[in-house]
């Protein structure tokens, strides 16, 4: 193989994983316009939670949200929706919002152009058809962006979106208090907090600590003067 071959694929390797760290890097959010921040209007903090809908995580969640009139908005995943409709329904009953996260829990990354449009269009036709109303917000499972997920983004005119804040709450070690304290940690207006409703693909019951989080995270955003709403 030819030098210029060879560099030739070095590049274009290049470019199909440079949207990957994203989440991690600021500038290259800025640089691709992914969005990790909105303008959500004077004291408010968008919230969002990823991989549901979960029969028991979900109902903590919003049963949370409930007794603090707090809104948010639920990133899905189509095989999740397809088990518990009736869950999604009831987010949506409650007035939360609804987001595409992918039909199938999978890196962007790891899969065709084709693969991932047929993907996202299966995952965004059942949010449209349960909830009535448009697609507006796309984040990937992992907050992994490829060039192929972007592209179709746009396509469909979603916004990407990822996080400036998030609890990892996911993690076997994380608890209710170290959940509330990181995802709270230096917020103020305009930052999108990531929190999990499900243990799909996460440690297992890790939505009960999410859960027990909540009540301690939105009285702490109550007491800065700052409300949880969608994005």
């Amino acid at each position: 193989m030819s030098r210029m071959a060879i560099a030739a694929g070095t590049l274009g390797l290049a470019a199909w994983a440079a949207p990957a760290p994203a989440a991690h890097v600021p500038l290259l959010c800025d640089v691709l316009g992914i969005a990790r921040r909105l303008d959500l209007g004077s004291g408010a903090v968008g919230l969002t939670f990823d991989d549901g809908p979960h029969p028991r995580g979900t109902p903590a969640v919003l049963e949370a949200l409930a007794a603090a009139s707090a809104r948010a908005t639920f990133f899905v995943v189509g095989e999740q929706l397809r088990a518990h409709a009736g869950v999604a329904a009831e987010i949506v009953a409650a007035g939360h919002r609804l987001g595409v996260h992918g039909d199938l829990h999978r890196c962007t990354s790891l899969r065709t152009p084709r693969a991932l449009r047929a993907d996202l269009d299966r995952c965004a036709a059942l949010v449209e058809d349960l909830s009535q109303a448009r697609v507006e917000r796309y984040r990937p499972p992992y907050g992994i962006f490829s060039p192929a997920a972007l592209a179709h983004a746009r396509t469909r005119g979603w916004t990407a979106l990822l996080w400036s804040a998030w609890g990892c709450d996911w993690r076997a070690d994380a608890t209710a208090s170290s959940i509330a304290a990181r995802a709270t940690r230096g917020v103020g207006a305009g930052d999108v907090l990531l929190l999990h409703d499900a243990d799909h693909y996460a440690s297992a019951g890790s939505w009960r600590r999410t859960a027990a989080a909540l009540p301690r995270m939105l009285d702490e955003l109550a007491a800065r003067g700052l409300r949880a709403v969608a994005v």
